[in-house]
């Protein structure tokens, strides 16, 4: 049978600790977490700050894996070498981050097209670090067919795991996962996998874990801030858990007070809650009016009274239809 182990993934700018933290103390489901990616440096010297995401005193409540952004071996080595002597047993190198600015420098998913490239930095890394080593990647930059060059090489170093996102770096997270592609990886990998990719109700779920038994693990990332609730649901099975819109209301209010408690002013902070309300309004299409108000807030007091005004015309909760899924592809 195929494992349920729920993975949160990692999305910048918003599953960082204060988010880990919070959401664990209102939900579920989740059994670790891969932390946003860090970038690595070439200076010898690596400033702490670079480390506070993923320190182990900030991350009781939910167990996370850190990830690293790099091209350079060296750099890598030694922050890899660093977060082991904080007490972390495994590293996730990104092989995944599709945005331009990131690709264009040969980093994420802008090294998938160079499999010598990937080799040699495996080469020199897998021996070096004190700790497991897993990959996040995509199945390309420019199209599915390079990972097909990228297989034999994961399959010759000894990876804790592979977390596959089934789309190609210049697909960003639009069009449609290859569903085909990635069933060809899973039979021909050597190593554990782990899906990632448009898991957003609980049928799209169970299409996944029936088509692909062998699949070690899920990992959930927009499906998860569009509805909370959503590993819960996953790991109670045919249980059913009523929408509870005081609950995620009270969610949000500790998310809010806790970015606003460090973050250096009122403006930041209303920034980054419009930026998961972005998600959280997928799973009330009804209310798509108060939301906007939300999303158009300038000020504390504007925002504060935008969410009053939302929960007070008592929301539906409505998250992504549960249809079964069919065909070779997942829709967005």
């Amino acid at each position: 049978m195929p494992s349920d182990r729920l993975y949160l993934a990692p999305l910048r700018g918003l599953t960082d600790v204060v988010f880990r933290t919070v959401f664990s103390r209102h939900f579920k489901g989740f059994d670790l977490a891969v932390a946003p990616f860090i970038s690595t440096v070439s200076a010898p010297r690596v400033k702490p700050s670079l480390f506070k995401d993923i320190l182990p005193e900030r991350n009781r409540a939910m167990p996370v894996v850190p990830q690293l952004l790099s091209n350079d071996p060296e750099g890598f080595i030694r922050m890899a070498r660093r977060i082991a002597d904080l007490g972390y047993g495994e590293i996730n190198l990104n092989l995944g981050c599709p945005f331009p600015m990131v690709a264009k420098k040969g980093r994420g998913s802008g090294m998938l097209p160079f499999p010598d490239r990937v080799a040699a930095f495996l080469d020199r890394v897998a021996p070096a670090i004190p700790c497991a080593l897993s990959i996040k990647t995509r199945l390309g930059f420019h199209g599915a067919d390079e990972i097909y060059r990228l297989m034999p090489v994961f399959n010759q170093y000894p990876l804790s795991e592979l977390i596959f996102h089934p789309r190609t770096g210049i697909q960003m997270y639009g069009g449609r996962p290859d569903l085909d592609t990635f069933s060809d990886c899973l039979a021909e990998s050597a190593l554990p996998v782990i899906y990632n990719g448009d898991i957003r109700s609980p049928a799209a779920f169970l299409y996944l874990k029936h088509r692909f038994p062998a699949v070690r693990g899920w990992m959930i990332g927009r499906g998860a801030l569009a509805d909370p609730f959503l590993a819960e649901h996953l790991k109670a099975g045919s249980e059913k858990i009523p929408p509870d819109s005081t609950r995620f209301r009270v969610f949000q209010e500790d998310l809010f007070r806790a970015y606003d408690a460090i973050l250096s002013g009122p403006a930041h902070t209303v920034d980054r809650m419009k930026g998961f309300w972005y998600y959280f309004s997928q799973s009330f299409p009804e209310n798509r009016r108060d939301i906007k108000k939300i999303l158009r807030s300038k000020s504390p007091d504007g925002y504060r009274d935008a969410v009053s005004t939302f929960f007070d015309a008592d929301p539906v909760w409505r998250p992504a239809a549960s249809e079964p899924l069919t065909g070779g592809c997942l829709e967005d």
